[in-house]
């Protein structure tokens, strides 16, 4: 449920139907518009008389909200949220008009690796600098990832770069080992691990949520309510492709429809992964010209300084002169849409 109020409202009568609306053991979540205050009513809103509500001096209008998703439902939150990513000038701000281009190798195989691949990425432009330290792989025989050490090596990028840096978590128990991670992201593995999203969700640190192999709008969009209804609402969602029937030739379907959609449904920022979606470095650029021109804000690309011998998915990383070519490619459609 919804409830719109009337312009001219005093912060003590909001105060005081906030307060009433606690009463009824309702989590109200107000959001502040620039012509409007809409507030968000959590929980069992039964017991509500919305008659009653209606009839209240301070209030235009009530509407019952059908869709499980109420934190990251649109209707709660009409303005597009921007997440704040890394600290001080490094500060990354995505969504609402601000878009980000995350680049880094799938894993981390060494200082040498990371180092020389967040220094390329950078200078080609760059804003966030991405790396697995733990890697889920379907296979228990391939690399898995350096885990603490790749963490580390992370840090030492981002100290060279002043990168914010982007790295996958596995379990709520590493939780602790990703205290000072500027966005933790959650696979696509994980994106029903509710367990470790309700963790996720008592933490301040903003996560990158990817959509499952095989997963529903709005099971991702609920999977993103479980971290929002915990108090952490600066979430990202991210489409990287949904499993295919057609493996020879595309890895995945990436879901480009997804990204006007969940801009309808959602206020939260939407990226897009097209070189999971892909697996193939030479759909890369076509496929993120497509996802910029979709209106998603940002891309997650993989970049690797010598993709042939790469421990982790060198099939689809760039090098970093394709990179470069990739992201200017980027920036000319981002430049066509400003103008329009």
């Amino acid at each position: 449920m919804i409830a719109i109020l009337k312009s001219g409202v005093t912060e003590s009568q909001k105060n005081n139907l906030l307060n009433w609306l606690k009463a009824q053991g309702l989590d109200p979540h107000v959001s502040e518009g620039k012509y409007q205050t809409i507030i968000g009513l959590i929980g069992d809103t039964s017991k509500i008389d919305i008659d009653l509500l209606c009839g209240l001096e301070i209030i235009e209008s009530v509407t019952r909200i059908s869709e499980p998703f109420k934190y990251a439902n649109r209707r709660f939150h009409p303005t597009d949220t921007v997440v704040e990513v890394g600290i001080g000038e490094n500060k990354v701000k995505i969504g609402g008009g601000h878009f980000a281009v995350i680049a880094g190798p799938c894993s981390v195989e060494s200082e040498e690796q990371i180092i020389a691949v967040a220094k390329a990425v950078k200078a080609s432009g760059a804003t966030l600098l991405r790396g697995g330290a733990f890697k889920p792989r379907t296979s228990p025989y391939d690399f898995q990832g350096l885990h603490g050490e790749g963490l580390d090596l992370l840090r030492l990028a981002r100290k060279e770069t002043g990168l914010p840096i982007v790295t996958e978590i596995m379990s709520a128990a590493h939780l602790e080992m990703f205290h000072d991670v500027d966005l933790i992201q959650v696979g696509a593995r994980n994106m029903q691990n509710f367990e470790l999203l309700k963790e996720l969700g008592r933490l301040k640190t903003p996560i990158l949520l990817k959509r499952g192999l095989a997963n529903t709008l709005k099971e991702l969009l609920m999977s993103a309510e479980y971290i929002m209804s915990e108090g952490n609402e600066n979430v990202i969602l991210c489409e990287r492709g949904i499993r295919s029937y057609d493996q020879a030739y595309t890895r995945n379907v990436l879901d480009l429809a997804a990204v006007p959609m969940l801009k309808e449904l959602s206020h939260l920022p939407i990226i897009v992964d097209p070189s999971h979606a892909t697996g193939k470095s030479r759909l890369v650029r076509p496929m993120a010209m497509a996802a910029t021109a979709a209106g998603c804000d940002g891309l997650i690309i993989e970049v690797h300084n010598d993709p042939v011998h790469a421990l982790c998915d060198g099939a689809q990383s760039l090098t970093p002169e394709l990179f470069d070519d990739v992201f200017k490619k980027i920036m000319s459609v981002r430049a066509i849409l400003n103008e329009n």
